[in-house]
């Protein structure tokens, strides 16, 4: 769990290491859901090009030359501070199990676990869950609008973008020292997660089309976080009847001979006998 940069980028990049069986699909690309691509693909390229130059790199050095335990360290204090999210919304869900588990975690993990630094909480079985306000929304019947690429932020839709808003008020960075200290804690969270979803870059540049895996892939995701899990399966596409085998012979087929073993052989006629007209 984390802010808004985090979960813009975990929400894309994260459920490709899980669609290498070929979930996402990348036939057609027009979509009902995506009637705005052509500006998206505009938006998504120039994003493109701010990972390939500036994301990418830093968080490729930032994980070579940080040891694990920091990095993991860091991870799991930027995730607690975003977790308010998730109890928020687990009560606007009326979920009140979870609401009850994501208090009991946030509260152990911040003070056994040193602000968030360890994860206590999982050891005891704390369940980490991840909820939002665009969750909350589709959880009660907003549905999720056209697709949407946002510049910096990458995929949402027309229901989760404003959403970002009112995160701010939910995650604690926001309260955390000056302008300068706010900022930079969000950037650190953003080179965290991106650090950690280097090892899909490839499954994403061998895709045929990226934007499209990228945006099923988002789409699939968002679909099974407001369900819960509980997603239909999807029908699948039967297939084409096959035409049947040309017949390599150019003679035509002719009937089998009857055999003696086959047809019953019939008694012979008897010869017809003439009778005279009487007189």
């Amino acid at each position: 769990m984390a802010g808004p940069t985090h979960r813009m980028l975990s929400g894309v990049l994260a459920p490709l290491a899980l669609l290498l069986a070929g979930c996402a699909t990348t036939a057609a690309s027009r979509s009902p859901h995506d009637p705005l691509e052509p500006l998206n693909r505009g938006v998504y390229k120039f994003n493109d090009a701010i990972d390939r130059t500036v994301a990418r790199p830093v968080a490729k050095a930032y994980h070579d030359h940080v040891p694990n335990p920091i990095r993991s360290g860091i991870s799991n204090a930027i995730d607690n501070l975003a977790y308010p999210t998730t109890i928020v919304n687990d009560l606007l869900q009326a979920k009140w199990r979870a609401a009850l588990n994501d208090v009991g975690r946030f509260l152990l993990n911040s003070t056994l676990g040193l602000g968030g630094l360890f994860d206590p909480a999982s050891k005891e079985g704390l369940d980490k869950n991840d909820e939002d306000f665009g969750q909350t929304l589709g959880k009660w019947g907003v549905p999720s609008g056209p697709y949407l690429v946002l510049p910096f932020f990458g995929p949402s839709s027309l229901r989760d973008g404003p959403m970002i808003y009112p995160e701010r008020y939910t995650d604690l960075r926001g309260y955390l020292g000056d302008w300068e200290t706010k900022w930079t804690l969000i950037g650190v969270g953003a080179l965290d997660t991106r650090s950690e979803l280097l090892s899909v870059d490839q499954v994403l540049r061998n895709a045929y089309d990226p934007y499209l895996f990228t945006r099923d892939a988002y789409l699939q995701r968002r679909e099974y976080q407001v369900r819960d899990g509980d997603v239909p399966e999807e029908k699948l596409e039967e297939p084409m009847d096959e035409p049947p085998p040309e017949d390599d012979s150019s003679e035509e087929i002719k009937p089998r001979r009857p055999t003696d073993a086959t047809v019953e052989q019939s008694p012979p006629a008897e010869p017809e006998t003439y009778q005279a007209p009487p007189n």
